[in-house]
């Protein structure tokens, strides 16, 4: 398949880890690449090892996804680019502040990369599949988003990354462009470091590597799946779950206050 074929990927925090192996796997498949991230040295690294290996056509966009300018920038170049055919939000903040103690700025940066950008670059790109009818989003969110127990600043962006993709998969039913959220475990990346976190903490027998993670994450996205969690070992899990949620919701309407509320 060529790579006008395959039409190009996006890959945000594409400089390191998770982001970086995308960049990989996508140029093997035959993907066009734009690479966007902060540091924009190891980007034209990256770049420059993808096109030698590949053959494809790389750009590189080095960006704060949590200044508006550079958000907005980054918008405008892959809102205008009719080749895109593969978002994959990745770039991510994390860390395991609590409200009380969290510097303001440190939180307003983390959900500002987490949400905003994530929401932002989803709404660059979706008119351009949907009236082409074809291509794929892929939201990096976590575990966390069901655990509140690293702190509820990450969990809580976490979590709407998994609300936000739910219902851009009801959006986008019934046409050929797919949504997929992906919920990594503890995997093996400098994202500890820049977290303040050790990864060596963590049992080792939970921690994934990144390789493993994204090549779960694609195999995934290929078979269709909404939902991709590369540790869960029986998929009817996530189908347990969604009906679990459903069920409660229903149980939180009513026309009167339930009994315990009333005198």
């Amino acid at each position: 398949m060529s790579n006008q074929d395959k039409g190009t990927a996006v890959v945000t925090g594409a400089s390191s880890g998770i982001g970086a192996i995308y960049a990989d796997r996508l140029a093997g498949q035959g993907y066009d690449l734009v690479l966007v991230a902060r540091r924009a040295d190891r980007l034209e690294e990256l770049a420059e090892r993808l096109r030698f290996a590949y053959g494809i056509k790389v750009s590189v966009i080095g960006a704060d996804l949590s200044d508006d300018g550079d958000l907005r920038r980054v918008e405008q170049a892959i809102s205008t680019d009719d080749s895109v055919t593969l978002l994959v939000n990745n770039a991510g903040l994390g860390g395991a502040q609590v409200v009380a103690t969290a510097e303001a700025d440190v939180a307003e940066r983390m959900i500002k990369v987490n949400v905003v950008a994530l929401t932002r670059l989803t709404r660059a790109v979706l008119p351009g599949l949907l009236s082409r009818n074809r291509g794929a989003i892929v939201n990096i969110a976590s575990v966390l988003a069901f655990d509140t127990s690293f702190g509820g600043i990450y969990s809580g962006t976490k979590a709407y990354v998994v609300n936000f993709t739910e219902a851009l998969q009801r959006e986008v039913a019934g046409t050929k462009v797919a949504v997929q959220v992906v919920l990594p475990g503890a995997t093996r990346t400098e994202f500890w470091e820049v977290a303040g976190s050790d990864i060596a903490n963590v049992p080792q027998e939970i921690v994934m590597t990144a390789d493993d993670l994204v090549d779960a994450a694609l195999v995934g996205l290929a078979k269709g799946e909404a939902f991709t969690a590369p540790a869960l070992a029986d998929v009817a899990g996530v189908d347990a779950f969604l009906g679990v949620r459903q069920g409660f919701f229903g149980s939180l309407l009513a026309g009167k206050p339930a009994a315990r509320y009333t005198a």
